[in-house]
């Protein structure tokens, strides 16, 4: 008997976590939190697991969104097994520190979740299992019956550094989880690697450019272009553009782009600030440049002349000296530095800010990139008023599939079911449509958070 129920992420981008009961062996697939909300909101509904085996714990990447609560899970379950890539070990331990700080600034929880500390947060890591890509892991939990083993396989996503989609067999059946997924390659990472994914029986399938009309989004080598046709339009006014992005994966690809794009001589030679995290998790795909799969392994983003953002007292430098700006977060989320530029920002008639990822639409960062020049916003929930002084554009550079590619994983795959998660309801709505649409032997459920599926 296999049961799967979805403690988090099941229809929202946002706290993915998803349980799966295999003959009496608990996993959890990821256990993120979301950022948007506050307290014991923003993370999943570990209550389901009170009465339930809770063996190991697989960790897909180390976005927020997938890892962010596993220091709270660990305050409940101590004696859980976590496994993920040496790399996502590697760069969880910078980002679960961060988020400590984060949350010892800001934050209050709820209903008997504590704040945990820095102490534990290493006690946490150290206690990450590294199980590299294409290496099967035979494992049995405490109330597991019978004596065939679950066989656990970590494949190349294609999404960050040390992403990994999860490839699970048991009893003639094969459950893929993609976690974040991308079938295509961008300036640093290429595309995820599906061999010996086929003729699954359960794919679950994230779904997040479900409802994007993807001839908006182009191919990752035409937004170059156009990116640097508007970039130079801005440098050569005096001014300078400021690109939110997340610390781990678009930090890293969009300075890797424009380097290269300078290199080329296709963009005006400027300066580059970036500050904060990014910099820590840029070393990590450094030192990992030749054990993992990517477009180049030469590429060092180190070498790469940046001005460490941090440092600015008066923004009036940014008038004195043009530049581009990587500043977290990609969400333009309260407190974080792209929010903190963002005020000076909209007051300059010469400068940008350029989207180049996903945006919930709950977020200051949404709102931004959604409006125009000479429009007014609010940019918080209670704000005042803002006149946009300076230009608005968006770029797609898309560390997850395109929608098209959601269906070309089902093609590929071949699964009996497919299991819609990682998504607002019109994403999950296009991609089951289609899926039906091809298939229709496939049966396609729309996972809801605390809903059982028997598998």
């Amino acid at each position: 008997m296999i049961k799967f129920l979805p403690l988090g992420g099941a229809d929202e981008i946002g706290a993915s976590c998803f349980y799966l009961n295999i003959s009496g062996t608990g996993i959890l697939l990821d256990c993120g939190i979301d950022p948007k909300k506050e307290g014991v909101d923003g993370i999943p509904n570990f209550d389901q697991l009170s009465d339930l085996p809770l063996d190991f714990v697989f960790i897909t990447h180390a976005h927020q969104d997938h890892i962010g609560s596993l220091p709270f899970l660990i305050q409940k379950f101590p004696h859980v097994i976590i496994y993920s890539t040496p790399q996502t070990k590697e760069i969880a331990d910078i980002t679960l520190h961060n988020a400590a700080n984060i949350l010892l600034e800001n934050q209050t929880l709820e209903n008997g979740m504590k704040i945990y500390t820095h102490e534990e947060i290493d006690l946490l890591v150290k206690s990450i299992r590294e199980l590299e890509y294409d290496t099967f892991l035979p494992v049995k939990g405490l109330r597991h019956e019978g004596s065939e083993e679950i066989k656990i396989l970590f494949k190349d996503a294609g999404h960050i550094l040390g992403s990994a989609g999860i490839l699970i067999e048991h009893s003639n059946h094969k459950i893929f989880y993609t976690g974040d997924i991308n079938l295509t390659d961008q300036s640093v990472m290429i595309h995820a690697d599906l061999k010996l994914v086929n003729k699954i029986d359960t794919l679950i399938l994230e779904t997040t450019y479900g409802a994007t009309d993807s001839s908006k989004l182009g191919t990752w080598e035409s937004e170059l272009k156009r990116f640097a046709k508007s970039v130079n339009n801005i440098l050569h006014k005096g001014g300078s553009v400021l690109i939110p992005v997340f610390a781990l994966g678009k930090t890293q690809e969009m300075l890797a782009s424009i380097h290269n794009l300078i290199q080329k001589r296709i963009l005006t030679d400027t300066h580059i600030y970036t500050g904060g995290i990014g910099r820590d998790i840029s070393k990590v795909y450094d030192a990992n440049r030749y054990l993992t799969r990517r477009k180049t392994s030469e590429l060092e983003l180190k070498e790469i002349p940046q001005i460490n953002l941090l440092e600015i007292q008066d923004y009036n430098e940014f008038k004195k000296n043009p530049g581009i700006v990587l500043a977290s977060s990609g969400m333009m989320l309260q407190g974080t530095t792209s929010f903190k530029l963002l005020n000076y920002w909209l007051q300059q008639e010469h400068f940008a800010i350029y989207g180049v990822g996903y945006m919930d639409p709950q977020t200051p960062g949404y709102r931004i990139i959604n409006s125009g020049k000479g429009d007014e916003i609010i940019v918080t929930e209670f704000g005042q008023p803002q006149k946009v002084k300076c230009n608005i554009d968006r770029f797609y550079f898309p560390s997850h599939s395109k929608r098209e590619d959601l269906i070309k994983i089902v093609t590929v795959v071949k699964p009996s079911r497919v299991i819609l998660v990682h998504g607002e309801p019109a994403a999950k709505n296009w991609v089951g449509q289609k899926i039906l649409e091809s298939a229709k032997h496939i049966k396609v459920n729309s996972a809801a958070n605390n809903d059982w599926i028997s598998l």
